[in-house]
């Protein structure tokens, strides 16, 4: 999958939302910046950029792993809470596996005629 993330060359495109979409473009960027200001938010910038790994880790989007945990580190993190936010992530999907394949068992007894 790698050879499909380039950083630096995939960054050109970004040319292509700005001539198609600016509202959208502006209103994203202006969006992102307040929910990543320096100050002004009830929670810290350190936890939201960890909260922010912690999702990019979930979606597994490179871009976001590689600039949230930047910036995370730029806002006081240690190597120990990227751990703990990436396990956190972790922890999460795999519940979230764990309780989907509830619906195994669900679609299952289903097909065998039973309802619960």
């Amino acid at each position: 999958m790698s050879e499909f993330h380039d950083r630096a060359a995939d960054a050109k495109y970004m040319r292509v939302y700005k001539q198609e979409t600016p509202d959208i473009t502006k209103a994203f960027a202006e969006f992102d910046g307040a929910v990543f200001a320096a100050e002004g938010r009830e929670i810290p910038l350190k936890y939201r950029e960890l909260i922010a790994l912690g999702v990019a880790v979930t979606t597994q989007c490179p871009y976001c792993i590689e600039a949230h945990s930047k910036n995370a580190v730029k806002a006081g993190a240690s190597d120990a809470e990227l751990a703990e936010a990436a396990w956190v992530a972790t922890a999460i999907r795999a519940g979230g596996g764990l309780t989907h394949g509830w619906l195994g068992f669900k679609f299952g007894e289903e097909a065998r005629g039973h309802q619960h």
